[in-house]
């Protein structure tokens, strides 16, 4: 178990600091009772917002590829990459930057416009750190914009990432504060957030958003949207991951999340959120296309775009082409 965050953990955070919390008028409670609106009265009061602040039927789409696989020393409950649970997942090194140069080629030609890497780590070690500028110069020598996930990072390596070219660096808060040990022991949601403060400081822009079908409760879900609107400035893309249970995970046999409240999840996002990047992320790939409708109007515009994320299936490109064909939407 992990000890509690310190209640005046965030005090000591103005607004002068980025990524800092700052007092919000959307607390726990408003997200809560934003949550228990009609359905149909919360997704117009979504897509209100989304059309205030962004360009309506415009999807961003980003493709995800992991660059060093499996073996990571975390207990997150819910991955498969943890080397202390038996799912079966092969470990390997870091793939050689031809191999990454041509993912990111494939998904340029293919219409992503955000390029994300991720690796299976605590945080990078220095010796590792070098390999993973390389590749974040070479793609956005490409024309792509560059997104990392690394993990907890040390002190001076956030500089050194943004000195390379990386424009977002991604990490989600996963759950609420109050949840979080349930779900990860061998760090906290501080350190989680003690990350992200060094990569605003260092000028890039944050992804971070968390894991929805956790067995948490719906105050709990309204909990961790009202920690990311407290982030000043708000993370500029907000993936919302449906949780996709690995067998051999504690989270294997976790009872599969209400569609419906999902749905609820990403039309609070974006209120919330108003000029967030709202992402439906992980778990896609089981949703039918009516789901994803519904989740489109109720805010989200943007995706990850490819046939595969980290290590878990996503949809078909050919499918999202022909879902956005079928909704009149287009990517970007």
């Amino acid at each position: 178990m992990t000890e509690p965050m310190p209640a005046d953990r965030y005090a000591t955070l103005n607004d002068a600091t980025p990524g800092a919390t700052s007092p919000s008028p959307w607390t726990t409670e408003a997200v809560d009772a934003l949550f228990a609106l009609p359905l149909m009265d919360l997704i117009q009061r979504a897509q209100q917002v989304l059309r205030a602040h962004f360009t309506p039927n415009a999807i961003q789409r980003s493709t995800l590829l992991s660059v060093k696989t499996g073996g990571c020393s975390e207990d997150c409950a819910y991955c498969s990459q943890a080397a202390r649970y038996d799912t079966g997942l092969r470990r390997e090194p870091l793939r050689p930057l031809s191999e990454v140069l041509e993912a990111a080629r494939a998904a340029k030609a293919q219409g992503a416009s955000r390029f994300c890497m991720g690796a299976a780590w605590r945080g990078p070690k220095e010796r590792d750190l070098a390999q993973v500028l390389d590749m974040i110069r070479a793609v956005k020598a490409l024309g792509l914009e560059t997104c990392a996930t690394l993990g907890l990072l040390a002190d001076g390596q956030a500089e050194q990432l943004r000195a390379a070219g990386l424009d977002y660096y991604n990490h989600n808060l996963d759950t609420a504060e109050e949840y979080y040990d349930q779900v990860v022991g061998t760090h906290t949601q501080a350190q989680r957030m003690d990350t992200l403060l060094k990569a605003r400081a260092a000028g890039m822009k944050i992804c971070c958003g968390g894991i929805i079908g956790m067995g948490e409760t719906r105050r709990v879900r309204a909990a961790l949207l009202a920690q990311l609107a407290g982030m000043t400035p708000p993370p500029e893309s907000v993936p919302i991951n449906h949780l996709v249970t690995i067998p051999g995970t504690p989270l294997a046999e976790t009872p599969p999340l209400d569609a419906f409240e999902f749905v609820r999840t990403i039309a609070c996002a974006r209120i919330v959120l108003p000029t967030s990047w709202v992402r439906l992320s992980a778990g896609r790939q089981s949703m039918s296309d009516e789901l994803q409708a519904l989740c489109f109007l109720a805010g989200a515009n943007s995706i990850f775009y490819g046939d595969r994320l980290l290590t878990a299936d996503n949809a078909e490109r050919s499918r999202d082409d022909a879902l956005f064909a079928r909704l009149g939407l287009y990517g970007i």
